[in-house]
């Protein structure tokens, strides 16, 4: 056989050789996913690795890519209300930076720019770069439908007060004879994992040093590529502690996994007001959606059976014997979940609420709903203490999270006033809609913009998002003591929520980390921008154009202060600080949160408890008959459709008093002292 044909057989053998791996790793790649829960198998396998996905994605032109930059000029330079803080907190400009990105381009042609994943990454970074994570560039196609992931999920405990590391979470289908829920990672790549977690940090955008710890141990195994750079190497060798002590290695690879419907603040539904008054970090929201897929799919499963149970009623709602008959089961399992804890200082509630983010499809969820669903699993936990979990949440609809506070306290809620900052932009959007026919109401804003044309003021006056009639409509529906857990990924409108529960004196604050995520904003998308300027005729300046390939950018627009003894203090990078603080230990993040409730159960064993119940009995002549039981109560006044009735001392649990009829009549209020002290308010239909 001669030389070139001996080449040209040995060169057939190898690329079948390649082949056949190529097939087996494909095979396994396919078994290792179908194995996965029946609920989200079929879109798991769909699954690619990521050299597989960055060989197929798409070219951004150079005239799409000097559109982008453009953009975020218009939205950080005219609309950011954060901008004046980050400059002097973060010692940033985003404003040259993108005119320097700018420049650049203008040297190029479309044959000699570089690749596009070095522009969506100087992209990403400059906007990373005022540490706001509402602000954000959203890659285009094909990465803002993906999310590189790896099959387990990493959390942290202390231990004597060192940071250790342990996979808490490990997905249906994956097995591995050493690497389980509950090992120790040590190594990172051949780094030490905590210096890994560090480096990973600094490359996001949390406003403090907790925030992006939080975010830096979350990327390690979870990353959405329409906000993240793709991972740099396509797989990752960990280090880890066996349970026999050993410290061994294994090899992952990085997958890319596509949601079926990847979902956003983005244009994809609602109506103005909804779109207006959102406050959420998008990058938490698309990995908790990620994390149920991989971690929770009964969760999805239960989503689906519910979904359909709705498609079967008028107007998606279900059946008041349908919700009953769920119990403690939530009809809204994506945003909450509720149990009694058992502690050693006594049983109590627990409420955890996921997202404020409200669904709009298939169904609609509004603020009352999700309000009335938390009332009502909240009705049937022991009334004598509740532990409200906000952990990991990263807002949503921020009257949803306004509206909640009224239903533990018998105080008035005063909503979160926000401000725009003052640009001739802002100013045009104001004067569009400013009689709210569009949907949303801009007007209280505008006399004090115009007004800083003279003065050189740099923020509007401050006006609530909710009403103040929005967050007091329905009132106190739970008497007894409250604690909050909070931690460093609460954002947005659950950092809203966690100040005005601290602002309020609702009760005490408990904290897996020293500060929230301190994202205190209402958040814009670009294409709600676009719409604004649209409404209600065409602009025919719009500064808005089409973003190219499914892009989409984000920023803050109206900024939010605190409230109370806190009132006029923004909550941007300044967060929510806890009363107390509490170090996740390992059996909290692998037997269930129990020494983290404990401790909430030890605040509320602590706190006064007070109860207020009444029956209301019809007389034969129509007088109104009240059958009390209290506790540590020793006033009460009683309201007829806000009249005032009666004042009366209390000095018994049990007591009875008696109203003259009122025709018409629609709600008893009794309100309940302590003293001179407010503690308690019930309303009971009449």
């Amino acid at each position: 056989m001669n030389s070139a044909r001996r080449k040209k057989r040995v060169s057939k053998v190898k690329r079948s050789k390649t082949r056949a791996r190529s097939r087996g790793k494909k095979k396994a790649f396919a078994a290792f996913l179908s194995k996965s829960h029946p609920a989200v198998r079929t879109h798991l396998r769909a699954s690619t690795a990521l050299s597989t996905f960055i060989s197929t994605s798409g070219v951004l032109t150079l005239a799409k890519r000097k559109q982008l930059v453009d953009q975020a000029l218009v939205l950080l330079e005219q609309n950011y209300v954060h901008l004046p803080l980050k400059r002097a907190m973060h010692a940033v400009d985003p404003i040259q930076r993108l005119k320097l990105l700018r420049h650049r381009l203008n040297q190029l042609t479309n044959s000699t720019m570089p690749a596009e994943a070095q522009f969506h990454r100087e992209m990403t970074q400059i906007f990373a770069s005022v540490r706001d994570l509402h602000t954000n560039y959203v890659l285009p196609e094909p990465f803002n439908k993906v999310t590189a992931f790896l099959p387990f999920l990493v959390e942290e405990y202390f231990e004597q007060d060192t940071r250790r590391y342990v996979v808490s979470h490990v997905m249906d289908g994956f097995s591995h004879p050493h690497f389980k829920e509950g090992v120790d990672i040590v190594h990172w790549n051949g780094v030490p994992v905590d210096r890994a977690v560090e480096i990973n940090a600094d490359r996001h955008a949390g406003s403090n040093p907790d925030a992006r710890h939080a975010r830096g141990l979350e990327h390690l195994t979870i990353r959405p590529l329409a906000v993240s750079p793709h991972p740099d190497a396509e797989w990752v060798v960990v280090g880890f502690r066996a349970p026999n002590g050993d410290v061994r290695e294994h090899k992952f690879e990085w997958l890319i996994f596509q949601a079926p419907d990847p979902g956003s603040d983005g244009d994809g539904g609602g109506s103005v007001a909804q779109r207006a008054a959102i406050g959420s970090d998008l990058e938490v929201e698309l990995i908790n959606r990620m994390k149920k897929v991989l971690f929770a799919p009964a969760v999805v499963a239960a989503e689906r059976k519910l979904s359909r149970s709705r498609a079967r009623t008028k107007g998606g709602r279900l059946s008041a014997r349908a919700v009953r008959a769920l119990a403690l089961t939530s009809s809204l399992p994506s945003l909450l979940a509720a149990k009694s804890v058992d502690t050693p200082n006594g049983t109590f509630g627990y409420i955890r609420i996921f997202s404020f983010n409200l669904p709009r499809k298939p169904f609609v969820v509004t603020p009352d709903d999700f309000v009335n669903e938390f009332v009502r699993l909240a009705s049937q936990l022991p009334q004598h203490g509740l532990i409200v979990d906000v952990r990991g949440n990263g807002g949503g609809h921020i009257h949803a999270s306004e509206q909640l506070l009224q239903v533990l306290t018998p105080h008035r809620i005063t909503p979160e006033p926000t401000q725009f900052i003052n640009s001739s932009l802002n100013i045009r959007l104001c004067e569009r809609h400013k009689t709210g026919a569009s949907g949303i109401d801009l007007g209280p804003w505008l006399a004090s913009m115009k007004e800083a044309i003279k003065t050189g003021a740099a923020y509007s006056r401050a006006f609530p998002i909710t009403t103040e009639q929005q967050a007091n409509n329905i009132g106190q529906q739970y008497i007894g003591p409250v604690v909050l857990i909070t931690d460093a990924k609460c954002y947005s409108a659950t950092d809203i929520f966690a100040a005005g529960f601290q602002d309020h004196k609702i009760g005490p604050v408990l904290g897996t980390d020293n500060n929230t995520g301190a994202g205190g904003a209402n958040v814009w998308e670009h294409g709600l921008f676009k719409l604004l300027m649209e409404l209600p005729t065409p602009s025919a300046d719009n500064p808005y154009v089409n973003l190219p390939n499914g892009a989409n950018m984000r920023a803050s627009i109206r900024r939010t202060l605190r409230v109370g003894h806190n009132a006029g203090t923004p909550v941007e990078d300044l967060g929510v600080m806890p009363d107390h603080r509490h170090f996740m230990t390992r059996a909290d993040v692998l037997e269930g949160n129990v020494d983290l409730i404990n401790r909430a159960g030890e605040l509320l064993h602590q706190m006064p408890r007070y109860r207020l119940d009444a029956v209301a009995t019809a007389g034969a002549s129509g007088e109104l008959t009240i059958a009390l039981t209290t506790k540590n109560i020793n006033r009460l006044d009683v309201y007829i459709d806000t009249r005032p009735q009666l004042s009366r001392s209390i000095s018994s649990a049990s007591t009875q008093v008696t109203l003259p009829s009122i025709p018409g009549a629609d709600e008893l209020q009794l309100v309940g002292y302590k003293g001179d002290e407010l503690v308690a308010i019930r309303r009971v239909e009449l």
